[in-house]
């Protein structure tokens, strides 16, 4: 028996064609938009209106603005006003209560030196109660630096999980 594209079916043999009974049941993967994420190349020099970050060279740094610079709200003080943060790092356990003021010094000294390199990333807010804190942070290099920090000096139990394609991070820090 012939069939078409040249093909020939023995009795009893099925020949499948790809294309019409290929697998259906592969997940089709949805492009996420990130709101915060530069859609397209801003034009250099581009400076925050709000923190004088600079961004040149293809990057966001702390340098000087130029006078006749392109002005944006920079994705970090727009996820600011936003109150959207990238990172959540909760810290719990009577341990923090007891070291409150050491963790809090850990967290600021922290932001300050990632800050200076990576001007996107930031502390958000610092919540504090009795025996737990969450710290929020504008990028996701930050909370998971702070989270092993905490770990590295102190132990207690890290879990991380990241979510929504590896844009935002949620830690936890726990020490009896």
């Amino acid at each position: 028996m012939l069939l078409s594209a040249g093909k020939y079916k023995r009795q009893g043999e099925h020949i499948m064609d790809k294309s019409q009974y290929g697998r259906r049941d592969r997940l089709i993967q949805e492009k996420r938009h990130d709101t915060y994420k530069e859609q397209r190349k801003l034009p250099e020099p581009t400076v925050c209106s709000e923190c004088r970050a600079v961004y040149l060279e293809g990057r966001w740094a702390w340098w000087e603005a130029a006078v006749n610079a392109h002005a944006i709200v920079c994705p970090a003080c727009q996820r600011i006003k936003d109150n959207f943060p990238a990172g959540y790092l909760e810290i719990m356990g009577k341990f923090f209560g007891i070291h409150r003021e050491e963790i809090t010094n850990l967290i600021h000294n922290l932001e300050a030196q990632e800050k200076s390199d990576h001007p996107m990333e930031r502390v958000m807010a610092i919540a504090e109660e009795e025996d737990r804190v969450l710290v929020t942070t504008t990028g996701i290099h930050l909370a998971r630096r702070i989270g092993e920090a905490l770990n590295n000096a102190y132990q207690g139990e890290l879990a991380f999980n990241y979510g929504d394609g590896e844009k935002t991070i949620r830690l936890t820090w726990v020490r009896e």
